[in-house]
């Protein structure tokens, strides 16, 4: 009896470690600015299996095709607490882009990386001094990035109706690391 016992103990323990394991965290660098820590954590608690999948390869259509489905799930059984569909979506969707565009172009996003260190590098200093707020640097954080690709733009560029603004084409991925080192400068400032 006392075997079977520990058997099954033993059996819950591995389970429970590998869930433990399975576990993603959603990308502070891809969450919407508009939304709360309370609505990433629920989302994160939705769909963190998933990002688990999508690290392993699994592909952007059926990861958000199952993120809807168990968003849907959770706010029709009232375990949303209240927030609704669009923006735990939202959070879902950049996350799982996220994820599955960095499972595709790992070199790409460590050299995007590397590069925005030196591009605002600036920036990342004022967070980290407490000069500039996070907010204030990753709007400067965009602009310097549009100059950097091409040197002539100016703020003047967008202007009026937003389809017409002259942007330079650029990938997400700068943006993105940008946010997340901003992000890191901001928790080093918080912990001092």
């Amino acid at each position: 009896m006392k075997k079977i016992a520990k058997v099954i103990i033993t059996t819950a323990l591995i389970s429970t470690m590998n869930l433990t394991a399975l576990a993603a965290e959603i990308p502070g660098e891809s969450v919407p600015p508009h939304v709360t820590v309370n609505q990433v954590a629920i989302t994160e608690k939705l769909i963190s299996p998933i990002l688990c999948e999508v690290e392993n390869g699994l592909g952007y259509g059926e990861a958000n095709g199952k993120a809807k489905r168990l968003v849907w799930e959770a706010i029709v059984s009232g375990q949303a607490q209240g927030y609704g569909y669009g923006d735990l979506m939202a959070i879902a969707r950049n996350a799982i882009h996220q994820q599955r565009d960095m499972y595709l172009r790992p070199d790409f996003y460590k050299e995007a990386e590397e590069q925005m260190q030196i591009v605002i590098a600036d920036l990342i200093k004022g967070v980290e001094d407490g000069t500039l707020t996070y907010e204030e640097a990753r709007k400067q954080s965009y602009i310097k990035i549009l100059q950097w690709v091409e040197p002539t733009f100016t703020l003047e560029d967008m202007q009026g109706d937003f389809c017409y603004w002259d942007i330079p084409p650029i990938d997400n991925a700068y943006f993105n690391r940008a946010r997340k080192l901003l992000l890191e400068a901001q928790a080093r400032r918080q912990t001092e």
